[in-house]
Formats: C-alpha cells, sequence, structure tokens
C-alpha cells in the first residue's frame, strides 16, 4: 500500500491543535482516512460566494440574505445560522465604496515535519492602501485561542505569498467577530509550540498508518 506523507490543511491543523487528549489522535486518524478516501466536502462555498459578490459589488448583504433559499433544504439551516453572523462582519467593514476584494494566493507551509496548506478565503483592499488576509470560521463554537493563535501566525508567516504586506484576520462568522493576532505574542514561542503539536501530529499520522 503506498504510503501517504502527512499532510493538512490549515482548518484540520487548528481543528486538532484546539484538541486534547486521546481526542487528538482519534482526529488525525479521521483525517488521515479522508486523504485515503480523498472525500471531504466544503458545505460553505456557497456562502462565502455571497460574501464575496455583497464585498465586491457593494450590495449590503443582499447575496447573504437571498443564499438560504438558494441551498438544498439539509443545509438551509446551516446557512441561517452563519449569514446573519455574516451580514454584521459585512457591515463591520464600513463604507462599501471603501473596500473591495484583493487576490489571494495559497502556500504550502513547512511546520516541524508537517506539510500544511495555508488557504485564506479572500484578501481585502481598504481606500486608504491596507489589506487583509481573511480567514473564515464556520463552526457553532468560537475558535479556540490555540486555533487563533495558530491560524493567524501561520497566514502571516507566508503572507509575503499569500498577500503582501496584509494583515491575517480570522473571522468567526457566527458571531460576527474579527480575530487580530495578539501583538504581545512571542513569535519564537509559537513557532516552538507550532513545531511540537506538528511533530505530535506526525507520529500519529504515521501510527494509524501501522
Amino acid at each position: 500500500m503506498t504510503t501517504i506523507p502527512p499532510y493538512a490543511t490549515m482548518l484540520g491543523f487548528t481543528r486538532y491543535v484546539a484538541r486534547t487528549g486521546p481526542a487528538k489522535a482519534t482526529f488525525v486518524g479521521g483525517l488521515r482516512r479522508q486523504r485515503e478516501r480523498r472525500s471531504g466536502f466544503n458545505p460553505h462555498g456557497q456562502l462565502v460566494k455571497a460574501l464575496k459578490a455583497d464585498i465586491a459589488f457593494r450590495t449590503g448583504g443582499s447575496y447573504l440574505n437571498a443564499v438560504p433559499d438558494l441551498v438544498k433544504p439539509r443545509w438551509k439551516p446551516l446557512y441561517e445560522a452563519v449569514s446573519a453572523g455574516a451580514t454584521t462582519y459585512l457591515h463591520s467593514l464600513g463604507d462599501p465604496e471603501d473596500v473591495g476584494l484583493a487576490q489571494t494566493r495559497d502556500a504550502l507551509a513547512s511546520v516541524g515535519p508537517l506539510a500544511v496548506k495555508i488557504n485564506p478565503h479572500f484578501g481585502l483592499r481598504y481606500a486608504d492602501g491596507t489589506r487583509e488576509a481573511v480567514r473564515l470560521h464556520f463552526d457553532e463554537q468560537p475558535p479556540t485561542p490555540e486555533a487563533i493563535t495558530a491560524t493567524l501566525h501561520l497566514m502571516a508567516r507566508h503572507m509575503d505569498q499569500i498577500l503582501p504586506n496584509a494583515e491575517p484576520v480570522l473571522v468567526d462568522l457566527r458571531r460576527g467577530t474579527t480575530h487580530r493576532i495578539d501583538p504581545g505574542a512571542k513569535t519564537g514561542d509559537v513557532e516552538r509550540w507550532l513545531a511540537g503539536e506538528a511533530a505530535a501530529f506526525t507520529a500519529m499520522w504515521t501510527a494509524t498508518a501501522a
């Protein structure tokens, strides 16, 4: 059988660091099986498109308001739960004339022995020249401090590739709240923590293959 090298998306890795104890190994085993089957479905795609459309066309939330009625019935409760917070976030961006979309690129990070795909959802460019690379959090529970730190640090670390001179932002969509890097965080400490988490992830990945 072909050995699948350890790999995680930024979403997978940040969900992993938010877990504790045996739940970590269970989660890694699940990710590996998904990778082997090449399975995985993103139920949020149409909501991201609607939010981006409202930003690009300066429509104040009309796409977000309409999108719950456009998805399959099974996804409607999810879209209704998230679209209200997404509209709150949209309005928090200020005057629609002063903000537009910016093209972002994905990056492949090496975190210790682990390859992690860094994939923001979109970029923003403001009239004053500032930029943001935005990653969205859709889960029912707010992002943990560990998930926030890992997401923002990994994006910041590769911002030259993602969207040069941009600030990384994690948006908790259900609550419409925005998280930014803690200026008091020591980059070296975060790097060491992430490398340790990645080494443990890699060991668990290998163990589940045995």
